[in-house]
């Protein structure tokens, strides 16, 4: 499986006519070589994967670990004694590498400079080798997945009146690490007119009411792999004008769903861009103010990342993508409403991975 994925990064050096290209970035690490847990802030690792051969530089804290777990790879051990851009210059001269790519969104500008000192022939480049998930990334995903609905479930069990919302969002954090998984971003627990802001902080002051809604945004994290879901539920009978605006986001997200499996079988003609468009238009038709976000993003190893499903994106979605479906209005002052659900495309369908109700759930 690993070894695929090398040969896709050897496809991209030959598609940018490129000699190797450095890959930096946690994630793409963990997907190239299974190791997830280098820090985001510290640069403990780097990889070099050219046309013939691949490198694996890493500090003497993890040397240990990466010979007994990596194959593959020839090893180089970077510090205070051999620095990264040392090694790297070896490496180009033996190798006679010239054209570079490096990860244009994840080296910083120090880095950038230490390596044009090795060659001048560098190139910042997008690698999106992550964008079609194959068969164990969807497995871990679903499983991811399956978490979080029993976190969401275990979430409703926990609303009653007077609780906080912070006290809610220590509940799902605490039921996934009970039961060996993590959280995929911090939880957002938003009651009543909070709800309509849709990054909001969850707060240990704002508790709850009767007749409020309650706006659940959550993701678990199994086996590197990430979920994320929204539910819009109610403590208390929603008044005529809550349902409506529930039942509007629900129907948008229907409509979509229905236009993907209608047209999947053809999605060599679809855009992501067209699909934000047959949401975002039905909401704008029943009189609610647009969506002030994307309708989706992919997901994977991280919360968010390629394929883009918004206004402005022409990727055209094909068999290994998964993405968010995620409607919402948002009126302040008075209460927001956001349905999510993660669905893949596989062949010449679609599935939906995320199994929680989206019946309207009064509590």
């Amino acid at each position: 499986m690993l070894t695929k994925r090398i040969e896709k990064v050897r496809k991209f050096l030959d598609y940018k006519k490129l000699d190797a290209v450095i890959v930096s970035s946690v994630s793409n690490i963990f997907y190239l070589t299974g190791i997830s847990h280098f820090s985001k802030d510290e640069r403990e690792a780097y990889l070099l994967i050219t046309k013939q051969n691949a490198y694996f530089f890493t500090t003497s804290l993890y040397m240990e670990e990466v010979k007994r777990k990596i194959k593959g790879f020839t090893l180089q051990q970077i510090g205070r004694d051999q620095s990264f851009e040392d090694v790297l210059e070896k490496i180009c001269q033996k190798e006679k590498l010239d054209a570079i790519g490096f990860e244009e969104h994840d080296i910083r500008y120090a880095e950038y400079a230490w390596i044009a000192e090795v060659t001048e022939n560098l190139s910042p480049v997008s690698l999106n080798i992550r964008v079609q998930k194959d068969s164990d990334e969807i497995e871990k995903i679903q499983k991811a997945c399956d978490m979080g609905d029993k976190a969401f479930s275990h979430a409703l069990s926990q609303i009653k009146r007077g609780v906080s919302e912070k006290d809610i969002q220590i509940q799902i954090e605490l039921f996934l690490k009970q039961h060996n998984a993590d959280i995929s971003f911090r939880p957002i627990v938003a009651f009543g007119a909070n709800s309509s802001m849709p990054h909001y902080e969850s707060s240990a002051e704002r508790k709850l009411g009767n007749n409020e809604c309650v706006l659940i945004d959550m993701g678990a994290k199994v086996a590197g792999y990430c979920s994320d879901m929204t539910r819009t539920v109610f403590f208390g009978e929603p008044t005529k004008e809550q349902k409506d605006m529930y039942q509007t986001v629900l129907e948008s997200q229907q409509k979509t769903i229905e236009f993907l499996l209608k047209d999947v079988p053809s999605t060599r003609y679809v855009l992501a861009k067209d699909v934000d468009k047959i949401t975002r238009d039905y909401i704008i038709s029943k009189g609610y103010p647009p969506i002030p976000h994307s309708l989706g993003h992919g997901i994977g190893i991280d919360v968010h990342e390629p394929p883009s499903v918004s206004p402005n994106s022409d990727v055209v979605l094909r068999t290994g993508m998964v993405f968010s479906i995620e409607p919402g209005i948002y009126i302040p002052d008075f209460m927001g409403v956001r349905i999510e659900d993660l669905v893949v495309i596989e062949g010449e369908s679609l599935r939906i991975l995320t199994l929680s109700s989206k019946e309207i759930i009064v509590l």
